[in-house]
């Protein structure tokens, strides 16, 4: 009797641990599959010098400032600034009425190192990193956005803060010219 115990025993933790080998396998068959996922949030092959006159000429044409996003599709931040921004319809409506986007690739592939070089080398602050720009091109302002983060993430209210803050209307003086004449 007490063989056929051991036996069982012995039949019973086998098959416990084959079940969670192949429990751990499928885990972690799931989660390489999910790392392997390419992000396409930044494009490699992108010329961004062109695409940051491009933002410059336009926002100079429509009274807005160049709002720079630099990043990778490699930084876990830069995808989940992104994902803010797309998830949050006034937040997005804000920036695309305020200003012309632009992201700029960092990566293995492309450290597009001429650029950030004309833009004051933002990668010091980490990823991501905002640049604006006037529509003349010229850098007013360079974002940690560390600074912006909250918790576990970037705050909504201080994203929009930031952005306010930074947009052609805050910058120009008529602005507050009128402010005054109206008191």
């Amino acid at each position: 009797m007490k063989r056929l115990s051991l036996i069982l025993l012995a039949t019973m933790a086998i098959s416990t641990a084959t079940f969670a080998q192949t429990k751990k396998a499928k885990v972690k068959t799931q989660t390489a599959k999910a790392e392997t996922e390419e992000v396409k949030i930044y494009d490699p092959a992108a010329d961004a010098k062109a695409d940051i006159t491009n933002a410059v000429i336009k926002a100079k044409k429509d009274k807005k400032n160049v709002f720079i996003q630099v990043g990778g599709n490699w930084c876990s931040w830069c995808i989940a600034f992104h994902h803010l921004i797309d998830n949050n319809p006034e937040l997005k409506t804000y920036l695309n009425d305020h200003y012309e986007t632009v992201l700029v690739n960092y990566s293995k592939e492309n450290k597009n190192e001429e650029v950030l070089a004309s833009l004051g080398y933002p990668g010091r602050f980490g990823y991501p990193v905002f640049v604006i720009l006037d529509g003349d091109g010229q850098i007013i302002h360079i974002q940690n956005s560390g600074y912006l983060e909250e918790g576990k993430g970037h705050s909504v209210k201080k994203v929009t803060e930031f952005l306010q803050g930074w947009t052609y209307e805050a910058l120009d003086p008529a602005t507050y010219q009128k402010k005054d004449a109206a008191n």
